[in-house]
Protein backbone atom coordinates (compact mmCIF):
# COMPACT_ATOMS: atom_id res chain seq x y z
CA UNK A 1 0.00 0.00 0.00
CA UNK A 2 1.75 3.11 -1.21
CA UNK A 3 0.52 5.85 0.07
CA UNK A 4 0.82 4.86 3.78
CA UNK A 5 3.11 2.92 6.51
CA UNK A 6 2.30 1.60 9.83
CA UNK A 7 4.40 3.74 12.38
CA UNK A 8 4.16 3.98 16.44
CA UNK A 9 2.00 6.69 17.55
CA UNK A 10 3.04 8.34 20.58
CA UNK A 11 0.68 7.59 23.13
CA UNK A 12 -1.71 5.70 20.98
CA UNK A 13 0.27 2.31 20.07
CA UNK A 14 0.11 1.94 16.23
CA UNK A 15 -0.90 4.06 13.60
CA UNK A 16 -0.97 5.15 10.02
CA UNK A 17 1.18 7.95 8.63
CA UNK A 18 0.85 9.17 4.89
CA UNK A 19 3.96 8.57 3.02
CA UNK A 20 3.72 11.14 0.93
CA UNK A 21 1.68 14.64 0.76
CA UNK A 22 -2.00 14.36 0.26
CA UNK A 23 -4.17 17.13 -0.49
CA UNK A 24 -8.29 17.20 0.42
CA UNK A 25 -9.95 14.92 -1.60
CA UNK A 26 -7.61 12.62 -2.32
CA UNK A 27 -8.27 8.65 -1.79
CA UNK A 28 -5.50 7.32 0.46
CA UNK A 29 -6.63 4.19 -0.03
CA UNK A 30 -9.49 1.46 -0.19
CA UNK A 31 -10.27 -1.74 1.53
CA UNK A 32 -12.93 -4.91 0.48
CA UNK A 33 -14.48 -5.60 3.72
CA UNK A 34 -12.92 -9.38 5.65
CA UNK A 35 -16.69 -10.21 6.03
CA UNK A 36 -19.67 -8.39 6.75
CA UNK A 37 -23.54 -8.77 7.63
CA UNK A 38 -26.68 -7.00 7.70
CA UNK A 39 -28.27 -6.11 11.02
CA UNK A 40 -31.03 -8.38 12.56
CA UNK A 41 -33.27 -5.80 12.50
CA UNK A 42 -32.88 -4.95 9.02
CA UNK A 43 -32.50 -8.67 7.61
CA UNK A 44 -35.82 -8.76 5.42
CA UNK A 45 -35.36 -5.27 4.37
CA UNK A 46 -31.90 -5.08 3.04
CA UNK A 47 -29.88 -6.67 0.54
CA UNK A 48 -27.35 -9.51 1.87
CA UNK A 49 -25.05 -8.91 -0.91
CA UNK A 50 -24.80 -5.12 -2.27
CA UNK A 51 -26.49 -3.72 1.39
CA UNK A 52 -28.82 -1.60 -0.91
CA UNK A 53 -32.65 -1.36 0.41
CA UNK A 54 -35.34 -2.43 -1.74
CA UNK A 55 -38.57 -3.05 -1.45
CA UNK A 56 -39.16 -6.52 -2.91
CA UNK A 57 -36.13 -9.13 -1.78
CA UNK A 58 -35.70 -12.49 -3.08
CA UNK A 59 -35.42 -14.81 0.28
CA UNK A 60 -32.16 -17.85 0.03
CA UNK A 61 -34.36 -20.54 -0.82
CA UNK A 62 -32.11 -23.12 2.07
CA UNK A 63 -31.59 -20.86 5.21
CA UNK A 64 -34.88 -18.75 4.50
CA UNK A 65 -32.78 -15.98 6.55
CA UNK A 66 -30.65 -14.11 3.82
CA UNK A 67 -32.59 -11.28 1.31
CA UNK A 68 -31.40 -10.67 -1.90
CA UNK A 69 -32.08 -7.93 -4.59
CA UNK A 70 -32.14 -10.57 -7.04
CA UNK A 71 -30.17 -13.70 -8.48
CA UNK A 72 -27.13 -11.67 -9.42
CA UNK A 73 -26.87 -10.68 -6.08
CA UNK A 74 -27.73 -13.90 -4.64
CA UNK A 75 -24.55 -14.80 -6.81
CA UNK A 76 -22.24 -12.59 -5.87
CA UNK A 77 -22.76 -13.13 -2.02
CA UNK A 78 -22.59 -16.68 -2.62
CA UNK A 79 -18.85 -17.20 -1.37
CA UNK A 80 -19.55 -15.38 1.90
CA UNK A 81 -23.14 -17.01 2.80
CA UNK A 82 -22.27 -20.76 1.51
CA UNK A 83 -21.54 -21.90 4.99
CA UNK A 84 -23.22 -19.45 6.88
CA UNK A 85 -26.34 -21.24 4.77
CA UNK A 86 -25.87 -24.46 5.82
CA UNK A 87 -25.27 -23.25 9.58
CA UNK A 88 -28.64 -21.67 9.82
CA UNK A 89 -30.27 -24.24 8.25
CA UNK A 90 -28.86 -26.85 11.00
CA UNK A 91 -29.21 -24.36 13.99
CA UNK A 92 -32.81 -23.70 12.82
CA UNK A 93 -32.37 -20.22 12.57
CA UNK A 94 -30.29 -17.11 12.65
CA UNK A 95 -28.23 -15.81 15.55
CA UNK A 96 -27.79 -12.11 16.43
CA UNK A 97 -25.66 -10.22 13.81
CA UNK A 98 -22.68 -10.60 16.71
CA UNK A 99 -22.27 -14.11 15.91
CA UNK A 100 -23.06 -14.06 12.37
CA UNK A 101 -20.25 -11.65 11.89
CA UNK A 102 -17.65 -13.43 13.60
CA UNK A 103 -18.60 -16.77 12.04
CA UNK A 104 -18.05 -15.04 8.88
CA UNK A 105 -14.53 -13.95 9.95
CA UNK A 106 -13.70 -16.95 11.12
CA UNK A 107 -14.61 -19.06 8.27
CA UNK A 108 -12.47 -16.56 6.08
CA UNK A 109 -9.76 -16.78 8.34
CA UNK A 110 -9.75 -21.07 8.28
CA UNK A 111 -10.03 -21.07 4.72
CA UNK A 112 -7.40 -17.69 3.54
CA UNK A 113 -5.63 -17.18 7.22
CA UNK A 114 -4.81 -14.52 9.00
CA UNK A 115 -3.63 -11.92 6.13
CA UNK A 116 -6.22 -12.31 2.92
CA UNK A 117 -4.53 -10.13 0.96
CA UNK A 118 -1.15 -8.73 -0.23
CA UNK A 119 -2.81 -5.31 0.68
CA UNK A 120 -3.60 -6.30 4.48
CA UNK A 121 -1.19 -3.79 7.22
CA UNK A 122 -1.96 -6.06 9.80
CA UNK A 123 -3.42 -9.60 11.16
CA UNK A 124 -6.54 -10.52 12.81
CA UNK A 125 -3.91 -11.96 15.49
CA UNK A 126 -2.23 -8.59 15.95
CA UNK A 127 -5.60 -5.99 16.62
CA UNK A 128 -6.73 -5.25 19.88
CA UNK A 129 -9.70 -7.17 21.50
CA UNK A 130 -9.76 -5.42 24.99
CA UNK A 131 -11.55 -8.02 26.46
CA UNK A 132 -9.46 -7.27 29.62
CA UNK A 133 -11.32 -3.63 29.78
CA UNK A 134 -14.80 -4.76 29.22
CA UNK A 135 -17.68 -3.91 32.33
CA UNK A 136 -19.04 -6.68 33.97
CA UNK A 137 -22.23 -6.18 32.47
CA UNK A 138 -20.84 -7.01 28.83
CA UNK A 139 -18.62 -9.65 30.40
CA UNK A 140 -21.50 -11.25 30.82
CA UNK A 141 -23.18 -10.09 27.50
CA UNK A 142 -19.39 -11.71 25.76
CA UNK A 143 -20.24 -15.30 27.80
CA UNK A 144 -23.77 -15.62 26.45
CA UNK A 145 -22.62 -14.77 22.90
CA UNK A 146 -19.84 -17.04 23.00
CA UNK A 147 -22.32 -20.12 24.41
CA UNK A 148 -24.72 -19.35 21.64
CA UNK A 149 -21.86 -18.99 18.95
CA UNK A 150 -20.35 -22.65 19.88
CA UNK A 151 -24.03 -24.45 19.40
CA UNK A 152 -23.80 -22.28 16.07
CA UNK A 153 -20.53 -23.25 14.70
CA UNK A 154 -20.70 -26.30 12.75
CA UNK A 155 -19.34 -29.49 13.97
CA UNK A 156 -17.35 -30.31 10.19
CA UNK A 157 -15.76 -26.69 10.77
CA UNK A 158 -12.76 -26.05 12.17
CA UNK A 159 -12.79 -26.50 15.69
CA UNK A 160 -11.26 -23.42 18.23
CA UNK A 161 -10.83 -22.69 21.59
CA UNK A 162 -12.43 -20.46 23.78
CA UNK A 163 -10.06 -17.78 24.02
CA UNK A 164 -9.95 -17.70 19.84
CA UNK A 165 -13.57 -17.03 19.81
CA UNK A 166 -13.16 -14.34 22.49
CA UNK A 167 -10.57 -12.61 20.68
CA UNK A 168 -12.41 -12.40 17.51
CA UNK A 169 -16.22 -11.05 19.49
CA UNK A 170 -13.62 -8.44 20.73
CA UNK A 171 -12.33 -7.57 17.50
CA UNK A 172 -16.40 -7.00 16.12
CA UNK A 173 -17.02 -5.02 19.71
CA UNK A 174 -14.38 -2.47 19.24
CA UNK A 175 -13.31 -2.78 15.63
CA UNK A 176 -16.87 -3.18 14.00
CA UNK A 177 -17.29 -0.52 10.94
CA UNK A 178 -21.03 0.77 10.69
CA UNK A 179 -21.61 -0.04 6.99
CA UNK A 180 -24.65 1.99 5.28
CA UNK A 181 -26.99 1.56 2.58
CA UNK A 182 -26.01 2.71 -0.73
CA UNK A 183 -26.73 6.64 -0.59
CA UNK A 184 -24.85 6.53 3.08
CA UNK A 185 -28.16 7.77 4.83
CA UNK A 186 -28.48 4.93 7.59
CA UNK A 187 -26.67 2.43 9.27
CA UNK A 188 -27.50 -1.10 8.01
CA UNK A 189 -25.02 -3.46 8.57
CA UNK A 190 -21.51 -4.21 10.61
CA UNK A 191 -18.37 -5.19 8.69
CA UNK A 192 -14.06 -5.46 9.69
CA UNK A 193 -11.68 -3.76 7.67
CA UNK A 194 -8.41 -4.75 8.92
CA UNK A 195 -6.68 -1.58 7.55
CA UNK A 196 -8.87 0.91 9.30
CA UNK A 197 -8.97 -0.08 12.83
CA UNK A 198 -5.23 1.03 12.55
CA UNK A 199 -6.54 4.31 11.89
CA UNK A 200 -6.29 6.09 15.43
CA UNK A 201 -8.88 8.80 16.18
CA UNK A 202 -8.90 12.56 16.52
CA UNK A 203 -11.74 14.77 17.11
CA UNK A 204 -10.32 17.00 14.54
CA UNK A 205 -9.49 14.46 11.81
CA UNK A 206 -7.99 15.16 8.64
CA UNK A 207 -9.15 11.93 7.10
CA UNK A 208 -13.06 10.50 6.72
CA UNK A 209 -14.22 7.16 5.76
CA UNK A 210 -16.68 6.36 3.55
CA UNK A 211 -18.29 2.85 2.50
CA UNK A 212 -18.47 2.55 -1.52
CA UNK A 213 -20.83 -0.47 -2.01
CA UNK A 214 -19.10 -1.21 -5.96
CA UNK A 215 -21.21 -2.79 -8.37
CA UNK A 216 -22.28 -6.22 -8.27
CA UNK A 217 -25.43 -5.33 -10.45
CA UNK A 218 -23.71 -6.06 -13.55
CA UNK A 219 -24.98 -9.89 -14.88
CA UNK A 220 -21.82 -10.55 -15.91
CA UNK A 221 -19.32 -11.14 -12.51
CA UNK A 222 -16.36 -10.63 -14.49
CA UNK A 223 -17.65 -6.46 -14.21
CA UNK A 224 -18.36 -6.23 -10.48
CA UNK A 225 -16.05 -4.62 -7.85
CA UNK A 226 -16.07 -5.34 -4.38
CA UNK A 227 -17.58 -3.04 -1.38
CA UNK A 228 -15.09 -1.28 -0.34
CA UNK A 229 -14.22 1.47 2.59
CA UNK A 230 -12.54 4.50 1.14
CA UNK A 231 -10.22 6.42 3.33
CA UNK A 232 -10.45 10.02 1.83
CA UNK A 233 -8.59 13.21 3.19
CA UNK A 234 -10.21 15.95 4.31
CA UNK A 235 -7.59 18.39 4.43
CA UNK A 236 -4.41 18.42 3.13
CA UNK A 237 -1.86 15.80 4.48
CA UNK A 238 2.40 16.48 4.51
CA UNK A 239 4.34 13.38 4.16
CA UNK A 240 5.14 11.75 7.42
CA UNK A 241 1.80 13.75 9.36
CA UNK A 242 -0.54 10.42 11.01
CA UNK A 243 -3.83 10.39 9.90
CA UNK A 244 -6.91 10.28 12.01
CA UNK A 245 -10.39 9.96 11.77
CA UNK A 246 -13.29 10.75 14.42
CA UNK A 247 -14.60 8.08 15.70
CA UNK A 248 -17.63 9.76 17.04
CA UNK A 249 -19.41 13.29 15.99
CA UNK A 250 -18.18 16.31 16.93
CA UNK A 251 -20.85 18.15 18.05
CA UNK A 252 -20.54 16.69 21.36
CA UNK A 253 -18.92 18.63 23.90
CA UNK A 254 -15.44 17.71 25.00
CA UNK A 255 -16.33 16.12 28.03
CA UNK A 256 -19.02 14.10 26.15
CA UNK A 257 -16.47 12.75 23.56
CA UNK A 258 -13.79 11.52 26.19
CA UNK A 259 -16.48 9.83 28.31
CA UNK A 260 -18.07 7.89 25.06
CA UNK A 261 -14.45 7.09 23.66
CA UNK A 262 -13.17 5.78 27.18
CA UNK A 263 -16.78 3.85 27.54
CA UNK A 264 -16.78 2.38 23.51
CA UNK A 265 -13.15 2.60 22.37
CA UNK A 266 -11.19 2.00 26.08
CA UNK A 267 -8.19 4.99 25.67
CA UNK A 268 -8.34 8.37 26.96
CA UNK A 269 -8.52 11.23 23.97
CA UNK A 270 -5.68 13.63 24.15
CA UNK A 271 -6.21 15.75 20.81
CA UNK A 272 -5.66 19.41 20.96
CA UNK A 273 -9.63 19.58 20.73
CA UNK A 274 -10.12 17.54 23.56
CA UNK A 275 -7.24 18.91 25.84
CA UNK A 276 -8.22 22.52 25.49
CA UNK A 277 -11.94 22.59 24.94
CA UNK A 278 -12.18 24.01 21.73
CA UNK A 279 -15.29 25.14 20.96
CA UNK A 280 -16.87 23.92 23.75
CA UNK A 281 -18.11 27.76 24.66
CA UNK A 282 -19.32 27.89 20.99
CA UNK A 283 -21.63 25.11 21.58
CA UNK A 284 -22.95 26.14 24.96
CA UNK A 285 -23.46 29.81 24.33
CA UNK A 286 -25.60 32.77 25.32
CA UNK A 287 -27.22 34.87 22.61
CA UNK A 288 -25.44 38.24 22.08
CA UNK A 289 -27.26 41.16 21.41
CA UNK A 290 -25.09 45.07 20.90
CA UNK A 291 -22.58 43.51 22.40
CA UNK A 292 -24.80 42.84 25.56
CA UNK A 293 -24.25 39.00 26.27
CA UNK A 294 -27.59 37.27 28.33
CA UNK A 295 -26.85 36.45 31.92
CA UNK A 296 -25.40 33.18 32.37
CA UNK A 297 -28.26 31.77 34.94
CA UNK A 298 -30.57 32.61 31.87
CA UNK A 299 -28.14 30.72 29.56
CA UNK A 300 -27.78 27.95 32.36
CA UNK A 301 -31.86 27.86 32.68
CA UNK A 302 -32.19 27.44 28.99
CA UNK A 303 -29.88 24.90 28.33
CA UNK A 304 -30.85 22.61 30.99
CA UNK A 305 -34.88 23.00 30.07
CA UNK A 306 -33.73 22.43 26.25
CA UNK A 307 -31.31 18.96 27.64
CA UNK A 308 -35.00 17.90 29.52
CA UNK A 309 -37.00 18.40 26.43
CA UNK A 310 -34.82 16.50 24.14
CA UNK A 311 -35.28 13.63 26.20
CA UNK A 312 -39.29 13.71 25.99
CA UNK A 313 -38.70 13.86 22.17
CA UNK A 314 -37.27 11.30 21.74
CA UNK A 315 -40.16 9.16 23.19
CA UNK A 316 -42.50 10.95 21.05
CA UNK A 317 -40.49 10.33 17.91
CA UNK A 318 -39.81 6.60 18.94
CA UNK A 319 -44.48 6.34 19.44
CA UNK A 320 -44.24 8.25 15.82
CA UNK A 321 -46.07 11.20 17.54
CA UNK A 322 -44.98 13.64 14.98
CA UNK A 323 -47.40 16.15 15.60
CA UNK A 324 -46.54 16.28 19.41
CA UNK A 325 -42.75 16.54 18.64
CA UNK A 326 -43.69 19.47 16.43
CA UNK A 327 -45.73 21.09 19.45
CA UNK A 328 -42.66 20.35 21.77
CA UNK A 329 -40.13 22.00 19.23
CA UNK A 330 -41.38 24.82 18.94
CA UNK A 331 -42.30 25.48 22.74
CA UNK A 332 -38.74 24.69 23.32
CA UNK A 333 -37.76 27.03 20.74
CA UNK A 334 -39.70 30.00 21.71
CA UNK A 335 -38.41 29.57 25.00
CA UNK A 336 -35.18 29.54 24.25
CA UNK A 337 -34.17 30.75 21.17
CA UNK A 338 -34.21 34.38 22.65
CA UNK A 339 -31.21 33.40 25.13
CA UNK A 340 -29.38 30.92 23.17
CA UNK A 341 -26.71 31.72 20.52
CA UNK A 342 -27.27 30.11 17.24
CA UNK A 343 -24.23 27.51 18.03
CA UNK A 344 -25.97 26.05 20.61
CA UNK A 345 -25.99 22.29 20.27
CA UNK A 346 -29.08 22.08 21.98
CA UNK A 347 -30.97 24.23 19.90
CA UNK A 348 -29.22 23.10 16.76
CA UNK A 349 -30.75 19.49 17.93
CA UNK A 350 -34.14 21.16 18.03
CA UNK A 351 -33.91 22.79 14.49
CA UNK A 352 -32.63 19.60 13.41
CA UNK A 353 -35.57 17.72 14.66
CA UNK A 354 -38.16 20.19 13.11
CA UNK A 355 -36.87 20.78 10.28
CA UNK A 356 -37.17 16.63 9.54
CA UNK A 357 -40.14 16.27 10.87
CA UNK A 358 -42.05 19.13 9.35
CA UNK A 359 -40.23 18.21 5.91
CA UNK A 360 -42.43 14.72 6.31
CA UNK A 361 -45.23 15.97 7.27
CA UNK A 362 -44.45 18.35 4.37
CA UNK A 363 -45.18 21.72 6.05
CA UNK A 364 -41.60 22.81 3.89
CA UNK A 365 -41.69 26.51 4.67
CA UNK A 366 -41.06 25.49 8.29
CA UNK A 367 -38.84 23.04 6.99
CA UNK A 368 -36.78 25.11 5.04
CA UNK A 369 -36.41 27.92 8.10
CA UNK A 370 -35.15 25.37 10.58
CA UNK A 371 -32.59 23.74 8.49
CA UNK A 372 -31.30 27.11 7.02
CA UNK A 373 -30.70 27.96 11.20
CA UNK A 374 -29.13 24.46 11.47
CA UNK A 375 -26.87 24.58 8.53
CA UNK A 376 -25.81 28.08 9.96
CA UNK A 377 -24.62 26.84 13.42
CA UNK A 378 -22.99 23.37 11.92
CA UNK A 379 -21.00 25.71 9.75
CA UNK A 380 -19.74 27.34 13.23
CA UNK A 381 -18.85 24.63 14.23
CA UNK A 382 -17.96 21.60 12.07
CA UNK A 383 -14.57 21.11 9.83
CA UNK A 384 -15.34 23.12 6.49
CA UNK A 385 -15.33 19.48 4.71
CA UNK A 386 -17.21 17.58 7.37
CA UNK A 387 -19.37 14.61 5.84
CA UNK A 388 -22.19 15.69 8.57
CA UNK A 389 -22.27 19.62 7.67
CA UNK A 390 -22.61 18.36 3.92
CA UNK A 391 -25.45 16.30 4.65
CA UNK A 392 -27.16 19.11 6.56
CA UNK A 393 -26.61 21.35 3.72
CA UNK A 394 -28.28 19.05 1.10
CA UNK A 395 -31.38 18.79 3.51
CA UNK A 396 -31.39 22.46 4.06
CA UNK A 397 -31.55 22.90 -0.40
CA UNK A 398 -33.87 20.27 -1.03
CA UNK A 399 -36.48 22.04 1.52
CA UNK A 400 -35.88 25.26 0.21
CA UNK A 401 -35.99 23.80 -3.62
CA UNK A 402 -39.25 22.04 -2.63
CA UNK A 403 -40.93 25.48 -1.05
CA UNK A 404 -39.63 27.58 -4.15
CA UNK A 405 -36.83 29.11 -2.45
CA UNK A 406 -34.71 28.53 -5.22
CA UNK A 407 -31.45 30.99 -4.90
CA UNK A 408 -31.35 29.66 -1.58
CA UNK A 409 -32.08 25.94 -2.18
CA UNK A 410 -29.24 26.18 -4.94
CA UNK A 411 -26.85 27.83 -3.30
CA UNK A 412 -26.94 24.96 -0.30
CA UNK A 413 -26.66 22.31 -2.75
CA UNK A 414 -24.20 23.67 -4.28
CA UNK A 415 -22.09 23.99 -0.96
CA UNK A 416 -23.49 20.56 -0.25
CA UNK A 417 -22.02 18.89 -3.58
CA UNK A 418 -18.58 20.76 -2.57
CA UNK A 419 -18.11 19.22 0.31
CA UNK A 420 -19.29 15.79 -0.08
CA UNK A 421 -16.84 16.02 -3.52
CA UNK A 422 -14.34 15.62 -1.22
CA UNK A 423 -15.94 13.39 1.39
CA UNK A 424 -17.65 11.04 -1.00
CA UNK A 425 -16.20 11.24 -4.22
CA UNK A 426 -17.65 11.65 -7.72
CA UNK A 427 -18.83 8.03 -7.41
CA UNK A 428 -20.30 7.89 -4.85
CA UNK A 429 -24.15 7.85 -5.58
CA UNK A 430 -25.51 10.18 -3.16
CA UNK A 431 -22.62 12.75 -5.07
CA UNK A 432 -24.53 12.04 -8.51
CA UNK A 433 -27.90 12.72 -6.91
CA UNK A 434 -26.42 16.07 -5.66
CA UNK A 435 -25.13 17.06 -9.35
CA UNK A 436 -28.35 16.27 -10.90
CA UNK A 437 -30.09 18.38 -8.22
CA UNK A 438 -27.51 21.37 -9.16
CA UNK A 439 -28.08 21.27 -12.60
CA UNK A 440 -31.53 20.87 -12.03
CA UNK A 441 -31.97 23.97 -9.43
CA UNK A 442 -29.51 25.94 -11.65
CA UNK A 443 -31.50 25.51 -14.88
CA UNK A 444 -34.80 26.81 -12.64
CA UNK A 445 -32.54 29.53 -11.50
CA UNK A 446 -31.87 31.03 -14.63
CA UNK A 447 -35.35 30.84 -15.89
CA UNK A 448 -35.99 32.22 -12.16
CA UNK A 449 -33.93 35.58 -12.69
CA UNK A 450 -35.21 35.29 -16.72
CA UNK A 451 -39.14 35.79 -15.26
CA UNK A 452 -39.73 35.11 -11.97
CA UNK A 453 -43.75 35.13 -12.69
CA UNK A 454 -43.85 32.25 -15.40
CA UNK A 455 -41.07 30.29 -12.92
CA UNK A 456 -43.65 30.02 -10.38
CA UNK A 457 -46.70 29.58 -12.45
CA UNK A 458 -44.67 26.29 -14.20
CA UNK A 459 -43.50 25.03 -10.57
CA UNK A 460 -47.37 25.70 -8.96
CA UNK A 461 -48.86 23.65 -12.61
CA UNK A 462 -45.84 20.81 -12.35
CA UNK A 463 -47.08 20.48 -8.38
CA UNK A 464 -50.58 20.40 -9.25
CA UNK A 465 -49.53 17.39 -12.05
CA UNK A 466 -47.92 15.44 -9.67
CA UNK A 467 -49.77 13.39 -6.44
CA UNK A 468 -48.69 14.59 -3.30
CA UNK A 469 -46.27 11.84 -1.35
CA UNK A 470 -45.25 11.48 1.72
CA UNK A 471 -41.47 11.87 2.30
CA UNK A 472 -39.29 9.07 4.21
CA UNK A 473 -40.43 8.96 8.30
CA UNK A 474 -37.84 10.63 10.33
CA UNK A 475 -35.05 8.24 11.98
CA UNK A 476 -33.58 8.62 15.08
CA UNK A 477 -30.36 9.68 16.48
CA UNK A 478 -29.39 6.09 17.00
CA UNK A 479 -30.56 4.69 13.50
CA UNK A 480 -28.30 7.77 11.39
CA UNK A 481 -24.58 7.54 11.43
CA UNK A 482 -23.26 9.06 13.86
CA UNK A 483 -20.61 6.88 15.41
CA UNK A 484 -17.42 5.74 12.91
CA UNK A 485 -17.77 1.99 14.48
CA UNK A 486 -20.55 0.38 15.28
CA UNK A 487 -21.01 -1.29 19.33
CA UNK A 488 -23.33 -3.20 20.60
CA UNK A 489 -26.51 -2.32 22.54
Amino acid sequence: MENVAVFDSPGKGRGLKATKEMWAGDVIFSEPSLAAVVFDSLAEKICHSCFRRQQKLHRCGQCKFAHYCDRTCQRAGWAEHKEECSAIKTFGKAPNENIRLVARVMWRRDKEGSVVSDMQLTTLDELEDHIADLPEDELKDLKVDIHNFLDYWPRNSKQHTVDDISHFFGLINCNGFTVSDQRGLQAVGVGLFPNLCLVNHDCWPNCTVILNHGNQSAVNTMFHSQRRIELRAVSKIAEGEELTVAYVDFLNLSEERRRMLKTQYFFDCTCEHCKNRIKDDVKLAGKEVDGVKVPEEQVKEATDYCFQMLEKLDKARLNGDYHEVVKMCRDCIEKTEPVLADTHIYLLRMFSTLSEVQAYLQFFGDAADYARKMVEGYMKIYHPNNATLGMAAMRAGVTHWQNGLIEVGHGMICKAYAILMVTHGPTHPITKDLEAMRMQTEMELRMFHQNEYVYHSMREAALKNRPMSMMNEPSSVEEGIKNLFHRRK
